[in-house]
């Protein structure tokens, strides 16, 4: 069973992104509170007034498929829809190995072995 991570920028309004995210609580709550949801981020780009960057951890594809099915994931796709999505760009991964930035000398590795 892999992981499965989506990464995703969504821009809106400027002027309406703080708001938007300020409001969206509710169904971050209710998403980080499915089974499966390991992390379930929506946050502000501080490079970018529009654009709202996005991550999400599921500990597999059945949960994954939960949360399409679920009330949270069709709240906060109404939700942000309100606000005017001016443009989003999403993907999805499945992960096949994981480990550690850091080794125990404290120095960041890029290989997983």
């Amino acid at each position: 069973m892999a992981k499965i991570v989506i990464s995703a920028q969504i821009e809106l309004d400027p002027a309406k992104r703080e708001e938007a995210l300020r409001t969206a609580q509710k169904w971050i709550d209710g998403a980080l509170s499915q089974d499966g949801c390991i992390h379930y981020d929506w946050s502000a780009d501080l490079n970018d007034p529009a654009r709202v960057n996005v991550f999400e951890e599921w500990e597999s594809e059945a949960a994954l498929a939960n949360h399409f099915a679920n009330k949270e994931y069709a709240g906060m796709l109404a939700h942000m829809g309100s606000y005017g999505i001016i443009n989003a760009v999403s993907r999805k991964y499945r992960v096949d190995a994981e480990g550690p930035v850091y080794g125990e000398d404290g120095k960041p590795t890029a290989d997983f072995g």
